[in-house]
Parts: C-alpha cells; structure tokens; sequence
C-alpha cells in the first residue's frame, strides 16, 4: 500500500528543516512497487530556490505572504520552499524554521481536508491532494508527530481506497463473497476501517443488489429454493434496509404467477389424451415450488382427482345432454366413485341365497345415473324418431293389472304406450310393458343421439346408488317407511276397488294404487328418485344364482347369449321384502310387464 511505503521512509529519511540534512531531504524519493494510481504523488522534490545576498528579507515576507494566501509548495514562490531556502541563510534560519512549522500546519490541515473529501466523497482529486501533502510533509519532517499521525491517517486512506478498489473489481468480476471473501469481504473491512464510509456502502448496497438480482434470475426460472437463497445472503448485508423485503415481495408475486400458471397449464392439459398425468406433472412443478398446504395445489389436485374419476364433471352434478335436432336427453346426476359392500346384510331374515355372499365393490371412477325412471314421453320420443317397435307391440300383448280379480293377467294390444291397467299412459309415467332389449335398444338410441355411451345399469351401480353411502336395509333404515317415503306397498294404500294389500309395510300409505309419476317422491341423498319403489328396473347382467366370482369393479356380468337378466329394485306392487337394497330377481329378456320399468346410466 501505498501509506505503509510513506511510513517506512518516514522511519529512515531526513532531518528536520534547518538541519544540514535539509536539503538531502529535498533530494529524496520514495520508490514504490506494484499497481498504485497515487505513485508518481509520492515524490516531492522542492523547487529550486535561489535568494541572493541581501534578499533575504524580501524572500521571508514572500513567504509569510504564500502562506497566507495558502501557497504551499507548488513552486519555488511557495511557502514551504522559500522557508527551506531561508533555513540555510544563518541570518534567516530562526525565522524560516517558525515560519516552516506554520506552514506544515497549515500544509497537514489542507492534507486532512483532502483525505476528508477523498473518504467521503470518493474524490479521486482529493486523495492525490492528500499523497502530496504526505510527501511533502515527510519530506520537511518525517520524524514529526503530527506528520508520523497524518502519514497513518494517509496509510489508512490508502488502505481504505485499496479495499474498495478491491470489492469493486470482485463485484464486477461476479465474485460477490456470499461464502466469504470477494467484494463483501473486502466492503465489510473498509467499513470496520472507516465506519459509515460512503463508497463502502454503496459497494455493500451493490452486493446487495447483485444478490437479488440472482434471486430474481432463479425465481424467473422457477427455482425458488435457490431464490431464497441468495435472498438470505442478501438480507444479512444491510439488516433492517426495504430493498431485501420488497425483493421478496417480487420474488412472491412470482413464485404465485408461476404456480397459478402452471395449474392453468394443468387444468387444460385434463381435456388432452393422457391429461391426468400430463397435469399430475404440473401438479408437481407446483409443489416443489409451493408452500405445504397451498390451495392453488389442492385446487389442481382435486382437479385431477375428478378428471381421472369423473371427467369434466364433479359429484352431484345434474346434467342433460344435447340430443341430435335440438332436444335434450334424460336428465342425469354424477355419482360418487368409491367403494361399498354389495349383498345381503348379516342376519338378514328376508335374504334369498342368491344376495349372497356379500362382497367389496369398489368403483374407481364415477358414473352418471338417471335422475328418474325413463317415462313415457321419453320413450316415445325415441319410438318417432326410429320407427322401434317394442316387444309387446311385435307380439301384441303385455301383462297388466285387473282390478277385478287382483291380478296381472295377459292382456292384448297392452304396450309400452300404457299404464299398469292397459289405458293409455301419461307421458310424465314410467314407461311400463318393455322388455330388456326394448330398454337396451333405447340406451343405444341415446349413444348415438348424443355421442356419449348411454347403457342399462349394472346391479352393482343400482345397489350403490340404493344405498347411497349407507348399509340399512331400506333408504329410510329399518320398520315402517316414514311419511312420503317412496311409493310401495303400504298397509293404508286403497285400490279403485278399495282393495289391500296382504303383504305390506304397516300404517304407511302413500296415496298410490299403480305406479306414480317419475319423481313423485323426494330423491334419496344422492339426488335419485324411486329406486326403492314405484317400478322395478331392468340391470344389464345376466342372472346367476349367487355372487361368486361376481365382477369386484362394479361392471354388470355377462354372459355370452344369456336369456334371463336381473331386476332390481321394489315396484308398486312388491312385497316389503323386494323393497329392500340387496334383493334381485331374475326375468327372461323378452318379459314386458306393469311393474318393470328402467332407467339408463351414461359413462363419464
């Protein structure tokens, strides 16, 4: 450095002015090696100062007058070297050195201005101005206490000027000392050096901004940890300063655009082929960069959720859907994937052999379900846009009730356009008198109406759908149903005829002798009408005799050509016991008659 150069000369050169050494002082220079902009200001040489015999006292009003007027030691009508000329006139000697102790006064306060404005102001100039001074004061009074103390003043300038050349080089060298060293190194011991120092700080509060700059590279790219990172590097410079806070802010704000993004980018990825787990890897993208529980995440999560169980709808949805020349198809509710236990309840004293044994059926995915029995009107919608005819009109008869004797006898030219009696049926009623391939034949109708897959319902989704999340017996639990509960057989119920029934629920009628309009009575909790009552409903699978080996996924169970297919669910007409959630029956395909209806489910 340059100040401890200064130093070690000032331990080992010239005398005092006056002394016989004085003018070897003048001669001297100090050498210095290495890179120091400040070394050609470290040689003084007094100019060459000539005072004839005689003129001495002219020369020292000449000087006491540049050192009023703070000429120093520029030229040879400066103070300092007239002082030093006059100390070799014996006459002049006394006088010149009182008047050299003035001017090195006068000289070491001009040096500690200079040094002043090169710490705090950065002055280039100043601390030139201050190198000067330090050789010119060393070389009229190196071994001077006020000199020895303005030369470490210097040195520590130097040191000073040095250290923050240094962090200014690492700086822009990208060596910013975050894990020691570097310019935050070398700004933190100028500023141990020189408490507060300007240059210092700036070079600290550069670091500073350096390192948020890198966090906000890293939080561009999304990697947040890294991020946080240099924030953390960045907030133990300057502790209790806005710049690190507000950064962390705008490092947010990114962090919250980039998840929301990529749900985005996660939700429309759901509609491609593979969706799921295109947006499963969005999904994770998001929770490497989000925080535990973030609902942005949870958002895309249940997202995804629903996609792989439910398509583009979500539980509980009720939905129709567009049907070719502008009608609309049954209405349908979503219901809940998942899983329950099909068959007869232990202890069940109503339960046949072929409800057993009870088994896991779990759906992995979600399906849509007919809000109401297909009615009338439905069905004759499909019938004037095919030209279908049904098995009974082929065959030109159906089983309907008599009034009469109490039975269901064969009755002619009965079809599906008729009630339980053989009159003419209203369209808001189930449609009645069809046989499994009748109703098979409509939910081909609808799959090709509207391009979704439309099918009877396997026995496993109606028990599921019965059940609606419970293990009872019946929707209501156990005993006489409550009031409004669905239309079946109730002890109070009165036929036209005012017959009864000889094998119903006690003190419950609901008005009913025959099947009521679709929907009539309230929907069970998952927003299904009549799955206990009213009519019972064709199933997709083939009968067998009792569940082993029945499908575990909830599918209907086929058989290559089977001609009996399973009945679920009580009608008006049904004994309590076929009212309840795991009873079944087995019917030929070709059956029509006023108790069997169906309902149709549609793949999600």
């Amino acid at each position: 450095m340059l100040g401890w150069a200064l130093l070690a000369l000032a331990a080992g050169c010239g005398g005092r002015a006056g002394d016989d050494a004085g003018a070897g002082a003048a001669d001297g220079r100090v050498t210095i090696s290495g890179d120091d902009s400040f070394a050609a200001d470290l040689n003084w040489t007094p100019p060459q100062v000539v005072i004839a015999e005689g003129d001495e006292d002219a020369a020292l009003e000449r000087a006491s007058q540049a050192l009023a007027e703070g000429a120093l030691y520029a030229d040879a009508d400066s103070a300092i070297p007239l002082y030093l000329a006059l100390a070799r006139h014996p006459a002049q000697a006394r006088a010149a050195t009182a008047g050299l102790r003035r001017a090195q006064a006068a000289l070491l306060r001009a040096g500690d201005a200079a040094l002043a404005l090169a710490d705090e102001d950065d002055d280039v100039v100043g601390m030139r101005t201050a190198h000067q001074v330090a050789a010119v004061a060393r070389s009229i009074a190196a071994e001077d206490e006020a000199v020895v103390r303005y030369l470490e003043r210097v040195d520590d300038s130097d040191r000073l000027w040095e250290l923050n050349r240094r962090g200014e080089q690492a700086l822009r060298d990208g060596d910013l000392g975050e894990n020691g060293g570097g310019a935050l190194a070398a700004f933190a011991e100028a500023l141990a050096l020189r408490p507060g120092q300007p240059r210092a700080m700036q070079g600290q509060a550069a670091v500073e901004s350096a390192l948020i700059r890198r966090a906000e590279a890293a939080g561009m790219q999304g990697d947040f940890e890294t991020a946080s990172q240099w924030l953390g590097h960045a907030m133990a410079i300057r502790p209790g300063f806005p710049t690190v806070p507000d950064a962390e802010r705008r490092i947010e704000r990114m962090r919250s655009a980039r998840i929301a993004r990529l749900r985005d980018e996660g939700v429309a990825a759901l509609e491609k082929v593979n969706g799921p787990s295109l947006a499963r890897g969005k999904l994770a993208e998001i929770l490497r960069i989000a925080s535990p529980g973030d609902p942005v995440a949870n958002d895309l999560r249940q997202r995804i959720d629903q996609a792989v169980h439910y398509g583009s709808f979500r539980p509980g949805q009720v939905f129709t859907d567009a049907l070719e020349g502008g009608a609309r198809g049954p209405q349908m509710v979503v219901l809940p994937h998942g899983g329950f236990m099909m068959g007869a309840l232990p202890g069940d004293p109503d339960a046949d052999d072929n409800e057993k044994p009870r088994h896991a059926v779990r759906f992995e995915r979600g399906f849509a379900m007919a809000v109401r029995e297909i009615t009338v009107g439905e069905f004759r919608r499909f019938v004037d846009a095919t030209g279908y005819q049904s098995r009974a009109v082929r065959r030109g008869f159906s089983m309907a009730y008599d009034e009469r004797t109490g039975n269901f006898l064969r009755r002619s030219r009965v079809d599906w356009r008729f009630d339980y009696t053989g009159r003419p049926a209203g369209d808001t009623m189930p449609v009645l008198h069809v046989s499994a391939k009748d109703a098979e034949a409509y939910a081909d109708w609808l799959s090709a109406q509207s391009g979704r897959r439309y099918r009877l319902p396997s026995e496993a989704e109606f028990e599921y759908a019965f059940r609606a999340g419970t293990s009872e017996r019946y929707p209501w639990g156990e005993g006489t149903p409550p009031e409004s509960a669905g239309n079946v057989t109730g002890a109070l119920d009165r036929s036209p005829g005012g017959r009864s029934w000889g094998n119903a629920f006690p003190d419950y009628g609901d008005g009913y002798w025959g099947p009521a309009p679709v929907a009539s009575f309230a929907p069970n909790s998952w927003g299904v009408h009549d799955l206990a009552g009213n009519v019972s409903e064709w199933m997709a699978d083939c009968w067998h005799a009792n569940y082993r080996r029945a499908p575990a996924d909830g599918s209907a169970w086929f058989n290559p050509g089977c001609r009996d297919q399973v009945i679920r669910g009580g009608s008006w007409a049904s004994s309590p016991a076929q009212t309840r959630a795991s009873w079944r029956a087995l019917a030929s395909v070709d059956t029509t008659n006023a108790r069997i209806g169906f309902r149709v489910v549609r793949d999600l």
